[in-house]
């Protein structure tokens, strides 16, 4: 199987299977010099492990992270960075049902027709447990745009029809809440609609937004890996996501050209005159933001703002029409641990695609301008 590496400069590659012995990830093109520990790393991987509430799978795994290479003395070296978490709770037996059997939603189907077999135990990699390997490389991306300014808020906008509008976000909360939604108001609204669906055996979907700032100008690499090319593309790989919209995404098709333009502004700056023209500095920004802070597929300084499309869980107990290896008719009711939505711990899946998405165009744009390769190799030799 090929396909399992993200990234040209800054790459990283999972590998494991959700009922085999470990997962993890190998991540490549780390600088040198980044303070890196397993408790930073940890902190990212508790806000994906299962267990965080009533709405996630009840499969117990702790999902410790383990460096095995690439750091000395709590710092990275450059090398290949390792990195393992090992299945502690695996129950195979609960997929035997299901040996002969195509799940509607899942990848059985085409799996079996790739590679004429398929791992039934919980879907082998296709499964959610290899986002482990995509978040743990994306807390080390994280903490590398950390050191340079970039911050990442990354939440959850709608469960079902639960949907928070922009005017109502309150960011503080996004942490206080098993959800990770930016406002307590909506979170009980959107419990009572979860459990309605529990009842019922079946599952929900949700949207999952992402807002990134202190970005420069120009990052991205046309014309085929866009900063929104490239990051749409990290996002799709995820299993669960069936759509990815920047700014005012879909919205635009609504709009006319007079609406949907950002009109540019610029602001006299009060420290000093350009020499060069004799006239004030000035800064440039946009009055409105429906780009989502992308032109011409590189970042325009404003905030960069995504938002992925989470399908609902796959895996649900409520009846459902499919076909047996056989090719006859038959019903299927999946049972086993299964999160009845996948939205809330699909939310640091998404930061973290994000984040390994920009790192890895922060060092492409290293090499677009002469004055950035002196700035390396001659102004501070």
């Amino acid at each position: 199987m090929s396909g399992s590496t993200f990234g040209k400069k800054f790459t990283v590659t999972t590998w494991g299977e959700s009922h085999g012995k470990a997962v993890g990830c190998v991540v490549d093109g780390c600088p040198a010099g980044l303070s890196l520990t397993e408790e930073m790393i940890q902190s990212y991987m508790n806000r994906r492990k299962p267990g965080q509430s009533q709405f996630t799978t009840s499969r117990a795994e702790s999902d410790q992270i383990e460096i095995l290479s690439g750091i000395y003395k709590g710092v990275t070296t450059g090398t290949p960075i390792s990195l393992i978490v090992h299945n502690q709770n695996q129950k195979s037996k609960d997929y035997e049902h299901l040996k002969n059997v195509y799940r509607p939603g899942h990848g059985d189907y085409t799996y079996e027709g790739k590679y004429h077999h398929r791992d039934y135990r919980g879907g082998g990699r296709s499964s959610g447990r290899e986002t482990i390997g995509r978040v743990a490389g994306g807390a080390i991306a994280c903490l590398i745009l950390k050191e340079l300014g970039i911050e990442l808020t990354t939440f959850t906008k709608a469960i079902g029809p639960v949907c928070i509008p922009e005017a109502d976000y309150r960011f503080d909360d996004i942490l206080k809440n098993p959800l990770y939604m930016p406002n307590l108001d909506y979170v009980n609204s959107a419990k009572d609609f979860l459990e309605t669906v529990m009842e019922q055996q079946d599952s929900s979907g949700g949207i999952i937004e992402c807002i990134v700032s202190g970005l420069p100008v120009g990052l991205g690499e046309p014309v085929f890996d866009k900063l929104d090319s490239t990051i749409a593309k990290g996002l799709m790989s995820i299993g669960a996501v069936k759509g990815v919209e920047f700014g005012a995404g879909f919205k635009v098709s609504e709009m006319l050209g007079s609406g949907c333009n950002d009109p540019f502004t610029a602001t006299p700056e009060s420290s000093g005159i350009d020499s060069s023209h004799h006239k004030p500095k000035s800064l440039i920004s946009k009055v409105t933001n429906h780009s989502g802070g992308v032109l011409g597929g590189l970042s325009d300084g404003d905030s960069l703002v995504l938002r992925a499309a989470i399908k609902p869980t796959p895996s649900i107990g409520k009846t459902q029409h499919t076909v047996n290896k056989e090719k006859e008719n038959t019903t299927l009711s999946v049972s086993g641990r299964h999160d009845p939505i996948i939205v809330p711990r699909a939310v640091v899946v998404v930061e973290s695609m994000v984040a390994i998405s920009l790192v890895d165009l922060l060092l492409q744009n290293m090499n677009s301008r002469l004055d950035y390769l002196k700035k390396i190799y001659y102004d501070y030799r």
